[in-house]
């Protein structure tokens, strides 16, 4: 798998040089006119993960390839990337005119409700893209454009503007897309479920073969929760209907599925770092969970 593209990487490529104030900003944001980058967007995107947040408005047909899933996109979109999850972009278009911004996640320390990687465009399983009409083109638009203006401006609380205008955007999306995937968490099931989640992201993505999970049974993760692993299936299955032990396949089978496809590392590495004792474990999962062995799975 590629190494994650840092921002350095990021600036190198796209603009040969890097900020002096880089370094020194543990927030860094920034954002930029698709015509304004030096790389024509024709050229393929490397598929890795990312030391920071970005999203964009492109203009135009592509595919994206975000973790194990590829979605052919045409016309106008707003899309949401994260650190945790690998993406690729192929564009089949030229894109001719768009925007995108680029930010960590201590930009937002303390400024967003719940964190930024809580929002449903930025968590593993969460829907990055969001089509848009003329009208909505226009609105986000209007958005990027008041956000240039303040990077590029000598306003001293610049930064809690453009702040306000990134939060209005993600909000902006939320109400575009489903609303289902906000959840209150009203009683003491969903608070389980919520932070079960929540670790079981945590020991994703798996950067290297010496990397290895530490937590892939039900009891695993109500030992972490302290609590009973009947109460926490309960509870997981009461909130999502689904079960525990079904929910951490489906991490796994993911991560597993987009390791294949996306590293040159042998089956015996896979299997270890996904926590499996012998390879042989490993291939009786995935072909109960895919229909196919890892290695018919990787050459399809």
């Amino acid at each position: 798998m590629s190494k994650t593209e840092s921002l350095e990487d990021f600036y190198r490529k796209k603009f040969d040089q890097v900020p002096n104030n880089l370094q020194r900003e543990s927030g860094h944001f920034n954002v930029f006119k698709v015509e304004d980058c030096i790389a024509t967007p024709s050229q393929p995107v490397t598929y890795a993960r990312r030391d920071f947040y970005k999203f964009s408005l492109n203009r135009g047909e592509v595919i994206y390839h975000y973790a194990d899933k590829s979605i052919h996109i045409s016309g106008t979109t707003l899309m949401f990337f994260n650190p945790r999850v690998p993406y690729t972009v192929e564009f089949l278009s030229e894109l001719k005119s768009g925007y995108f911004c680029i930010f960590k996640e201590a930009f937002f320390t303390e400024n967003v409700r719940g964190g930024i990687r809580d929002l449903p465009m930025f968590s593993p399983g969460g829907k990055p893209s969001f089509a848009l009409n003329e009208q909505q083109d226009q609105h986000v638009s209007l958005i990027f454009e008041k956000m240039l203006e303040e990077v590029h401006s000598d306003y001293r609380f610049k930064n809690d503007l453009i702040r306000n205008y990134v939060t209005e955007m993600l909000h902006y999306a939320l109400k575009i897309g489903p609303t289902e995937t906000l959840h209150q968490h009203t009683d003491a099931n969903s608070r389980i479920t919520a932070v079960f989640n929540e670790l079981l992201d945590r020991q994703f993505p798996i950067e290297s073969p010496a990397q290895r999970l530490s937590m892939r049974s039900a009891k695993d993760f109500a030992d972490q929760l302290s609590v009973h692993v009947n109460h926490l299936n309960r509870a997981v299955k009461e909130t999502t209907g689904k079960t525990t032990t079904g929910h951490i396949a489906e991490r796994i089978i993911s991560e597993a599925k987009a390791l294949l496809k996306h590293t040159n590392w042998n089956i015996s590495e896979i299997s270890y770092c996904l926590g499996f004792e012998e390879p042989s474990h490993f291939n009786n999962f995935f072909r109960k969970q895919a229909a196919l062995t890892p290695t018919a799975f990787r050459l399809v």
